[in-house]
């Protein structure tokens, strides 16, 4: 029994004795009782009514591998190689990893309800509740190497607020692998990005494109990041996680179809129109230095540039931070 198992059993709205999950399941009560205590200890609330038993607090919508791919367009099913949904990993990037080397990954998609060591840039943990985010990871190989990859984080941000807009979100872009959520008092983190590649320079080399969006963030979880942060649902209180999983996937084959041949400089425009922090003045932050500037756009190698007096800056990622100023 997993704790996948025991939610599909509840989803239905009533009310259910320990007892009778246990038949249902094919274990005793206390494993049942054991697996409800760790429903609430991950933060999915729960109704206890003496003599009726337990049901959920309020629906939980697992992520369903079929339904995913049946959402999936004619442009972008073919692309897909294999689909994994798992509840529990220790990364998706890292899943997806190991499909390298073994031969596989290519055209493949991991997502996740939950995972215990999913990374976001500079090594920070990415924080999301169990079944409540999206944790996605895909692969794709690509034949030119490394230096055709330019920009490609900045045109997979442009796929994301593209799917969330058509959701209803508003959404901004942060330079270089952040989706803000534009809100009355600001923004807020909705979604962070991770590239990993290995391979050559101008040879075949592999990519993981790792993903964590929130799509609903209980206020205990807000609380623990150091940032403001919000979620899908803060605006689009319905949403589907499997629909948006679906559209992001689809968004992202087509992606990865087409950029290699395209380069950064088809995604450019629609990255600079969401630029969070476009001619505002931003602290960039490289290694223990750091200094104010003024953020202008990104150019067609996604490298973006900051106006430091009369000089211009062009920043190229890796172990940079740019800050919004007040």
């Amino acid at each position: 029994m997993t704790i996948g198992d025991l939610i599909r059993l509840m989803s239905d709205g009533d009310f259910h004795s320990g007892e009778q999950l246990g038949e249902r399941l094919g274990v005793s009560r206390t494993a049942v009782w054991k697996q409800l205590k760790k429903l609430e200890a991950l933060g999915i609330p729960l109704e206890a009514v003496k003599g009726l038993g337990y049901r959920l607090g309020e629906p939980v919508e697992l992520l369903e591998g079929a339904g995913i791919v049946s959402r999936l367009d004619s442009q972008s099913r073919p692309a897909l190689n294999r689909l994994f949904v798992e509840e529990a990993l220790d990364s998706t990037n890292a899943f997806l990893r190991e499909r390298f080397a073994q031969g596989a990954g290519h055209g493949e998609v991991c997502l996740a309800e939950s995972q215990s060591a999913g990374r976001g840039r500079r090594g920070r943990h990415w924080v999301s509740p169990w079944g409540r985010g999206l944790l996605l990871s895909l692969g794709w190989r690509f034949e030119n190497g490394v230096a055709a990859l330019e920009g490609l984080s900045l045109a997979v941000g442009v796929v994301l607020a593209e799917v969330l807009e058509h959701e209803g979100v508003r959404v901004a872009l942060k330079w270089p692998n952040d989706v803000l959520l534009v809100t009355d008092e600001g923004h807020q983190k909705l979604a962070g990005i991770l590239l990993e590649v290995q391979g050559d320079l101008e040879g075949p080399c592999e990519v993981v494109i790792g993903i964590g969006l929130n799509v609903f963030l209980p206020p205990a979880m807000r609380e623990a990041v150091d940032q403001p942060v919000g979620a899908v649902a803060d605006q689009v209180p319905g949403v589907s996680r499997n629909a948006l999983a679906a559209a992001l996937i689809g968004g992202l084959l087509e992606l990865m179809q087409g950029f290699e041949a395209r380069g950064f400089v088809a995604w450019q425009a629609a990255w600079n129109a969401r630029h969070a922090h476009a001619d505002r003045e931003v602290e960039v932050v490289q290694g223990n230095q750091s200094y104010r500037g003024v953020a202008r756009g990104v150019d067609e190698a996604g490298h973006l540039q900051v106006r430091c007096g009369d000089e211009s800056r062009w920043l190229a990622g890796g172990e940079i931070s740019v800050r919004g100023r007040p």
